[in-house]
């Protein structure tokens, strides 16, 4: 069953859970003004995939049920696959900003992995649980939070040596039928208006941590489950053109004392597997958050065009406004074919699915990590002042100033000046405002910070293998030998955590491949 936006929102109505936003309780999350552009942003997953022409991105059949669902449900089997997601979660973003919805299908990925392996290890049943657990939420078409990012505490500090336990979510109890947790998450995207809350560890653990290394799937409104969350972007601003319609409330969510029943229980005390969670779901995510930022750049690229053409001038009369185009396409797409490069050279899991390639993936969110700051700068740049300049909406309806504002605020005499006041303002919204702050930030630290990023980029690049080839030279007599200060030969490089040191095989190209992918 495919919901549609309406639908969506009913089933929201349905829920009755303990959210406060600005010191109030929430009646309704599907009503009230403070998340209605976060509920607005989800809907947009939903209608998309009942559109015709978005079908072949939006919908995708779920192999271990032979069922057809929203793709940002799905698990990717192929490089196919993953280059269509890009393609799918890129025009999600480009209509909505952030679509939210995919860290269901990333986290989905990771856990269809991770469970995998667990049951090959252990035969703890712990894979076909998700299995079941997944195919419930396909076919109810149902959203859920991804509740990774622990209180930490003392970042000096494991889990286990925190002051305060419940820094980190963790097993308080263990019943026959179930376990009980406790603990905060810190930073969770969309948890006011998702069905589920998808509790994940959000480091690799030691044994003395195994009661820290636990994931589960817990209903919005469990008892015990509180949440306490931000506005979803601008809500009821009049100069927040976009983000008074799409935007994202993150929330912290507590949970004291909540029941876990077992058939929900995907993770305990496996605290050797900890890792590989945190790690495939951070492969896949930082794959996903290059096709949301590509979106958004998509945008940047066409109001900044659209304001230069408003503001009287042209490629052909200002070639610096022109470069600074040229330099902002190149960030985007430059970002966005990290992602396809990743998807194109896919790890196949000896799960069944297939995992992005790691270091472009890592590279292409380390780019958009900092470059959101240039794609910001660049749109300045080229709208000019007057989108932090421009009096506010109130005064287009002002008698003593409007008539003066919209004669001698007017740029190109083809372009009204509404027109160009909109796309300031929609401008001003996206590159100037908090929203503008929010979307810098959760780019740089949304998916592990960026240090992150490069310890998985230098324990997954091939270093030795470019290592040898020089020393296929230097046996050639092209260079010197590789050796110390007194002729003993060097040791070989250690990259410490490295899987192999031969590096990861690039799988053979389906045939659909070997062709441009984009449309």
């Amino acid at each position: 069953m495919l919901m549609s936006s309406a639908d969506y929102r009913d089933s929201l109505r349905r829920l009755r859970p303990r959210v406060f936003i600005e010191g109030r309780a929430v009646e309704s999350i599907a009503d009230d003004p403070a998340l209605a552009p976060g509920v607005a942003a989800m809907g947009v997953a939903y209608d998309f995939a009942l559109r015709n022409e978005f079908r072949p991105l939006m919908i995708a059949e779920q192999h271990t049920s032979r069922r057809e669902v929203n793709r940002m449900l799905h698990i990717n089997r192929t490089a196919t696959d993953l280059l269509t997601k890009l393609e799918a979660v890129r025009l999600l973003c480009q209509e909505t900003g952030c679509a939210q919805r995919y860290l269901t299908m990333d986290a989905f990925n990771a856990l269809f992995q991770t469970t995998w392996h667990i049951d090959q290890e252990r035969k703890l049943g712990r894979h076909q649980r998700f299995v079941e657990y997944m195919h419930w939420v396909q076919d109810e078409d149902l959203t859920t939070a991804i509740a990774m990012t622990d209180g930490k505490g003392d970042r000096s500090l494991r889990p286990h040596e925190q002051a305060v336990a419940d820094s980190y979510v963790h097993v308080a109890e263990r019943r026959k039928d179930g376990i009980v947790i406790r603990g905060t998450k810190a930073i969770v995207t969309g948890a006011p208006y998702m069905h589920e809350l998808l509790v994940l560890p959000c480091r690799s653990m030691t044994e003395a941590d195994r009661d820290f290394a636990v994931a589960c799937a817990v209903p919005l409104d469990a008892p015990g489950v509180t949440i306490s969350a931000r506005p979803a972007g601008r809500p009821g601003e009049k100069a927040a053109l976009f983000s008074g319609r799409y935007g994202q409330s993150l929330g912290a969510i507590f949970f004291d004392d909540v029941f876990v029943p077992e058939r929900r229980v995907f993770l305990d005390g496996e605290w050797e597997w900890s890792g590989h969670l945190t790690r495939t779901y951070a492969t896949h995510h930082r794959h996903t958050c290059i096709a949301a930022r590509a979106g958004f750049g998509d945008l940047l690229i066409g109001a900044g065009t659209m304001t230069m053409q408003a503001n009287g001038l042209s490629p052909e009369m200002a070639p610096h406004l022109r470069d600074r185009m040229v330099d902002l396409i190149k960030t985007v797409e430059g970002i966005f074919a990290c992602g396809v490069a990743s998807s194109v050279y896919g790890l196949r899991d000896p799960a069944g699915n297939i995992e992005p390639e790691p270091v472009y993936a890592n590279i292409g969110k380390l780019m958009l990590a900092t470059q959101i700051y240039d794609m910001h700068r660049i749109a300045h740049e080229v709208a000019g002042g007057l989108i932090v300049a421009l009096p506010g909406p109130e005064e287009d309806h002002n008698p003593a100033t409007a008539g003066s504002i919209a004669e001698t605020l007017k740029g190109h005499p083809d372009v009204p000046y509404a027109h160009r006041a909109k796309l300031a303002r929609f401008l001003e919204d996206l590159t100037v405002s908090h929203t503008a702050g929010w979307y810098s930030t959760i780019s740089l630290h949304g998916g592990g910070s960026p240090e992150a990023m490069k310890m998985e980029i230098f324990r997954n690049y091939p270093i030795p293998d470019k290592v040898a080839l020089v020393e296929r030279l230097l046996d050639r007599g092209l260079l010197p030998g590789r050796t110390d200060g007194e002729g003993r030969a060097l040791a070989p490089v250690d990259q410490a955590g490295r899987c192999c040191p031969q590096g990861c095989r690039v799988p053979e190209l389906p045939a659909s491949l070997r062709k441009n992918t984009r449309s």
